[in-house]
């Protein structure tokens, strides 16, 4: 390993699929080592992972990252959202966490905002409308059909806050990833005790609220290739620390194509959406993250490509057929029970044409929701910066710029997450902003994809077989 400028920090990436550890030179921003390792997840009609596989994966990657690891001075975790991990009083799972991506609880998302003063309510409280991929629907789900595991629940914690602790021995979260809970009120920064007490959770049970800047605490084993005393900063949820490693200013837009897609900005005034479109995320560092998510993106449109037999960049322009990739339900229009849909199938549509339509349904449902989540200042000329597992990809970024009408950039950097993690953990060594760190890295440096024009009778075309089709998506369909 050659000799860093600076003190090194280690960054973590705890994803749906894999958790992935960088060590990176504080100083510089460089990578000198990495690691990975994979978890599964369950299928079916609920998305569940024992988050000892976490645990596993972890340690695995930060043994691949050897002595560089041990010589780190800091460590950050940054997690998948929303999960739902129940700890009994040693600590170990009560049952598999449930996912982000588990929709099983839409019937408790719907019931909890009709109880607790409608839309309006929960959007002013706590900046989000429930949704099934919230945790506080999730807890509401298992104590309606697992109450058994809800009694043997002694701690409450989310994916990345699960993690800290194991490395820390202290239950803690931040505020940018226990805003997407749906129990603490984004105006108080704090736990909703009203939520709380209608869902019959004890705040006991909760995790710490750690403040940006603060550290969560040491790490206390003995297992792992850290040396006595490294720090650990709070961590964070995967978005928040995902704008964490772009270094984000206020109103730049953020499209993010993974497992899950997303659109977000860092804005300094607190979000509250009643149509429940956007969420109004807290971000990592003191400002907010108005976010909108889409549960299919990379994953659907690969799958739509499995199924024609091509390569997922084997498009082919086409005017007439339109899918709505909906194979998991759907976020953003809220669907939770949809399946795909295709219309407008003809004798002469090729194989080409599905798949593209597959992108144009995917990319229509995060533009849709663009404008929802910029301020009404924010510059509609700024550069569209496009991360995530598709944004490599010719098809996905071209796919982008035709719909949206607006420079594209790809950043250079790759593990934004686990990179922003760093950042954050670099922050507590030299006390500075974890975006300025980050900014300092030179992380968001790439092409710009020059704008096109908007392709207006395509998202015309869209919009309208999603208006005509409502019944048919809004029904229930049978998962097996």
């Amino acid at each position: 390993m050659s000799a860093a400028e600076g003190p090194l920090v280690v960054g973590v990436d705890s994803s749906t699929q894999s958790t992935k550890a960088l060590v990176v030179d504080a100083s510089t921003g460089r990578v000198v080592a990495s690691g990975q390792a994979p978890h599964t997840v369950s299928s079916g009609a609920g998305r569940e992972t024992d988050p000892r596989q976490w645990w596993d994966a972890l340690c695995e990657a930060l043994h691949q990252c050897g002595e560089a690891a041990h010589e780190a001075a800091a460590v950050s975790v940054g997690g998948q959202q929303h999960g739902l991990v129940t700890l009994d009083g040693r600590g170990s799972p009560v049952r598999p966490a449930m996912l982000w991506n588990d929709v099983r609880s839409a019937p408790q998302a719907r019931r909890l905002t009709e109880e607790l003063g409608g839309a309006k309510f929960w959007a002013e409280r706590t900046g989000s409308v429930p949704a099934a991929s919230f945790t506080v629907t999730k807890w509401a789900w298992l104590a309606e059909h697992e109450p058994e595991a809800v009694r043997a629940t002694k701690a409450v914690r989310l994916p990345h806050d699960y993690l800290t602790e194991r490395l820390t021995g202290q239950g803690t979260t931040d505020r940018g990833d226990v805003s997407g809970t749906g129990w603490w009120a984004s105006g108080t920064e704090a736990y909703d005790e009203e939520i709380l007490a209608h869902v019959g959770l004890d705040p006991a049970l909760l995790p710490r609220v750690v403040r940006p800047g603060e550290v969560a605490g040491t790490v206390h084993r003995h297992d792992l290739p850290f040396s006595k005393g490294t720090l650990v900063a709070p961590g964070t949820g995967d978005n928040a620390a995902a704008a964490l490693g772009l270094g984000v200013r206020p109103g730049v837009p953020v499209m993010s194509l993974g497992t899950s897609g997303t659109v977000y900005a860092v804005s300094r005034h607190r979000p509250a959406d009643p149509s429940g479109t956007v969420a109004g995320f807290a971000d990592a560092r003191g400002d907010w993250l108005p976010l909108a998510c889409t549960l299919n993106c990379t994953l659907a449109v690969d799958r739509v490509a499995a199924l024609l037999g091509l390569d997922r960049e084997a498009v082919e322009p086409g005017t007439a057929v339109t899918l709505l990739p909906y194979l998991d339900g759907e976020r953003t229009p809220n669907l939770p029970h949809a399946s795909g849909l295709l219309h407008g199938l003809r004798h002469d549509t090729t194989g080409g044409e599905l798949l593209q339509a597959a992108y144009d349904g995917a990319v229509h449902s995060l533009l849709g929701a663009l404008d929802l989540v910029l301020d009404e200042d924010a510059d509609r000329s700024e550069p569209l910066l496009l991360i995530g597992g598709g944004a490599r990809g010719a098809a996905w970024q071209q796919t982008v710029l035709r719909l949206s009408g607006r420079p594209v950039q790809v950043p250079e950097a790759k593990e934004l997450v686990a990179l922003g993690a760093a950042a954050q953990a670099a922050g507590l060594l030299t006390g500075e902003d974890p975006a300025a760190v980050a900014r300092r890295w030179g992380t968001a440096a790439g092409p710009v994809l020059d704008a096109v024009d908007r392709d207006e009778e395509t998202l015309a075309r869209i919009a309208g077989v999603l208006s005509d089709a409502a019944p048919l998506l809004e029904r229930p369909t049978d998962t097996h």
